[in-house]
């Protein structure tokens, strides 16, 4: 569970957003606040999802009515349909890591071209055919993986996606850091500059702990509901959060150094994947090897999150609709599929159609990260530090018992803490 619950929080964002963010916002002035706003407010709200998941023993649908009553019902399917709108974009992203990989394998990923590589990324995105086949491939190697089950799919997957994940990144960070000029990419990512410390800075830090730890999507819930009572719920979130931020230090190892060892710009958002790190390749000995391993390391990336997103609605199915686990699978892939194509077209032949000045790729994203994770994260909050805390505080201590003191403490951060922190991040982000 731990190993699927990180996957889920290490994302392609993560690789990408966190070392910019951080250079961006004041290095380790940045990492600081973010590694304790992790261990705060992140492992509060993990512990949270994982209590409903528990003690409702179902979908995030089916445990809110279980322990809410059905008027809580509705609250729970926020996460729902917030991890299936994610997927309908996700799955875009995942599409341009295959072709990618593909490209790498074939030796064609590393050039010091940048015109060309921007052009190439351009071309990846907006031509309709590729950009819908190696997202429906995408979509189809999640259903695969899931259609086996919890312990036969997503446990086994996990047990060797996450330690090949952390593998190639190490790899990628020892060739990186033996780079000459690669220290300067360490002082970048990890020297201190106070002077780039505001309310803006730490706010960032805020919005990048809520979104990079997958809460209000209806996983920890979905995966909280296939843990034991034997297991320690707060052992688990705490491990899910430590190794969730290790994964984001790890990412921004892996890609700063290299990037300001060229004098390439670290600051190009998804760009700096597709753009920038094949120009590095293009520099070192074995480049289309190491692209091959950063390409691979990145669909990795894409794999754990979606196959953790897919689960939720699944999950939905099964318990809502008693379907089986495969027809589930098979439904859902193909209703997925469908409703992906805008936003692989949204950069291409769709391109000129805006919802609120936004192609279709990016109102999605809006919508998900600005309005339903932080709504959904709210009734996490309340059903479970103000509605039925006695419920909560059963599920902490039916493996462990803990002291009154921690259960204060955690009640306080649940209740009063973790809701102003949410709402601050939306308000934040909205405006």
């Amino acid at each position: 569970m731990i190993l699927a619950a990180t996957g889920s929080a290490v994302g392609l964002g993560a690789i990408w957003k966190f070392p910019y963010m951080a250079g961006a916002n004041g290095g380790s002035a940045f990492i600081i606040p973010f590694i304790l706003m992790v261990l705060f407010f992140g492992v509060t709200l993990i512990l949270a999802e994982i209590i409903i998941g528990r003690a409702g023993r179902g979908s995030s649908v089916t445990s809110f009515r279980r322990i809410g009553g059905k008027f809580w019902a509705p609250l729970g399917f926020v996460g729902v349909l917030c991890a299936f709108l994610i997927m309908t974009y996700y799955s875009t992203v995942g599409g341009w890591c295959l072709t990618y990989l593909f490209e790498a394998i074939m030796g064609n990923a590393a050039s010091s071209d940048l015109a060309m590589l921007e052009k190439t990324f351009l071309k990846t995105v907006s031509t309709p055919v590729s950009a819908i086949l190696y997202q429906t491939l995408f979509l189809a190697i999640t259903a695969g993986v899931l259609i086996f089950g919890v312990n036969k799919g997503i446990e086994r997957i996990s047990k060797v996606l996450m330690p090949l994940l952390f593998v190639l990144m190490i790899v990628l960070i020892i060739r990186g850091l033996t780079l000459p000029g690669a220290w300067e990419g360490l002082k970048f990512l990890f020297s201190p500059k106070w002077d780039q410390v505001t309310a803006n800075s730490l706010l960032n830090a805020m919005g990048f702990t809520f979104f990079s730890l997958s809460v209000g999507m209806g996983i920890m819930v979905t995966y909280g509901s296939y843990i034991s009572h034997k297991e320690n719920l707060t052992t688990t979130a705490l491990w899910v959060s430590v190794l969730a931020f290790i994964s984001c230090i790890l990412a921004g190892l892996m890609v700063i150094p290299p990037v300001i060892a060229f004098g390439l710009n670290p600051s190009a958002g998804p760009g700096l994947t597709f753009i920038t790190m094949p120009a590095v390749f293009s520099h070192i000995p074995l480049g289309d090897v190491f692209a091959v391993c950063f390409y691979g390391c990145l669909l990795v990336a894409a794999l754990t999150s979606m196959i953790s997103l897919f689960e939720v609605p699944l999950a939905y199915l099964m318990d809502e609709f008693h379907f089986s686990r495969k027809t589930a699978s098979v439904l859902l892939f193909i209703v997925l599929s469908i409703c992906s194509i805008p936003s692989a077209l949204s950069m291409g032949p769709w391109a000129d159609y805006k919802i609120m000045d936004k192609n279709i790729f990016d109102a999605m994203d809006f919508l998900c990260c600005n309005i339903l994770m932080p709504l959904s994260a709210l009734f996490v909050v309340a059903m479970t530090g103000w509605f039925f805390f006695d419920r909560t505080k059963y599920e902490i201590n039916s493996s462990v018992k803990h002291s009154d003191g921690f259960m204060k403490f955690f009640r306080f951060m649940l209740a009063f803490v973790a809701p102003c922190f949410i709402v601050v991040v939306a308000i934040f982000n909205l405006i």
